[in-house]
């Protein structure tokens, strides 16, 4: 039986800044403030500045995976391994990754350029409608961030990935890729 809460789970995708940085870490934004996405045909949707904040300030265990899928756990803020802060630019993150398949595959994605974007699992605390075709997110409880390798629903962003090598973090290719 499906619970009550995650029936109400909403996730969006977004294309955000996301690099492979020394260490199997990756480093990005989740979301990106007040950027329109147009969400199933049916409305436009923006994520306001500060909408994860009171989410955030209760330190929730949020996960973080690949392509929402709970087997391929990449990281959680309960471990250590997932850190989630809002910045100028949206909701940026740090997740160290695990010595797995799974993470290894995803970094060689990252760093090739052919991982698209990230995504978002959420429950809408609070939210506006100014007009019948447009929502705003005013508040909302994160449950997941994902790195995700489908088209994503805020194509406003650009995906960076890097490799560094570990004697003096010496550059050893760069991609950008932008979607602007």
């Amino acid at each position: 039986m499906t619970s009550v809460a995650a029936t109400r789970v909403e996730r969006r995708a977004a294309v955000p800044e996301l690099r492979a940085a020394e260490g199997r870490r990756l480093i990005g934004h989740a979301a990106i403030w007040d950027a329109p996405a147009r969400i199933g045909g049916a409305f436009t949707e923006v994520i306001r500045r500060g909408a994860f904040a009171a989410c955030l300030a209760r330190s929730p265990d949020v996960r973080a995976l690949q392509d929402h899928d709970d087997t391929r756990l990449l990281g959680r803020t309960k471990a250590g391994t997932l850190e989630l802060h809002e910045d100028d630019r949206g909701l940026a993150f740090t997740v160290l990754l695990p010595n797995t398949t799974v993470a290894g595959d995803l970094l060689e994605l990252v760093q090739r350029g052919d991982a698209s974007g990230c995504s978002f699992g959420f429950i809408a605390i609070r939210e506006g409608w100014p007009a019948r075709d447009h929502r705003e997110l005013l508040a909302v409880d994160l449950v997941e961030i994902s790195i995700c390798c489908a088209p994503p629903a805020y194509p406003q962003t650009s995906v960076q990935a890097r490799s560094l090598t570990k004697p003096g973090g010496v550059l050893v290719r760069q991609r950008f890729v932008a979607t602007l």
